[in-house]
């Protein structure tokens, strides 16, 4: 005896799921990196850096400890920038603020937009990394030749001395990297 044909009605409900399903998966591509970004900020993933306002600052005390911090700096391949830091290390007491400047110059004869992308190694180090002021909070446009030193004001959190994988840490590197900025603007 032959399978009865598929009825319509079930058929119609199959393929509403199988759609509605495809468009859950579609809508949590779009969602992964922003909902990622979130996440490495929240908890120093891979080397992001926490940001902090000046009123949390405000509350840092300093410790009895000392750390260098290195800076290191990069273009993506087709930018035609040049931007790096301006000091290679800082040595600083653990809690204390300080100040490192990037210098960029555009090297193009037209006016670029571009976007930092950062990290710290060791990766652990991220979620003790603070960062109160910085040009990679937000898009950076220079017109053509324009050179411009970019702040960054940060500390490093003394509750970095009390985790045990890092307690002995001697140096956090700071890393950018400008990209073009995708929407140019």
């Amino acid at each position: 005896m032959p399978a009865a044909a598929p009825h319509p009605a079930n058929l119609r409900r199959t393929g509403l799921m199988a759609l509605g399903g495809a468009l859950l998966m579609l809508a949590l591509g779009f969602a992964s990196v922003p909902l990622y970004r979130i996440f490495c900020q929240v908890t120093g993933f891979g080397g992001t850096t926490m940001r902090v306002s000046e009123a949390q600052a405000a509350t840092v005390k300093l410790a009895a400890g000392t750390i260098s911090v290195r800076f290191d700096g990069n273009v993506d391949r087709g930018m035609p920038w040049k931007f790096g830091p301006e000091q290679t290390t800082q040595e600083m007491r653990i809690g204390q603020r300080k100040m490192a400047l990037y210098r960029a110059q555009n090297l193009s004869d037209k006016p670029i937009t571009g976007v930092a992308s950062f990290n710290v190694s060791p990766d652990l180090a991220g979620k003790y990394f603070n960062k109160i002021q910085c040009f990679c909070f937000n898009k950076q446009t220079l017109q053509p030749g324009q050179s411009v030193d970019m702040p960054v004001i940060y500390y490093v959190d003394p509750a970095i001395m009390t985790d045990p994988e890092l307690k002995d840490l001697q140096q956090i590197t700071l890393s950018y990297t400008f990209h073009i900025s995708p929407d140019g603007a």
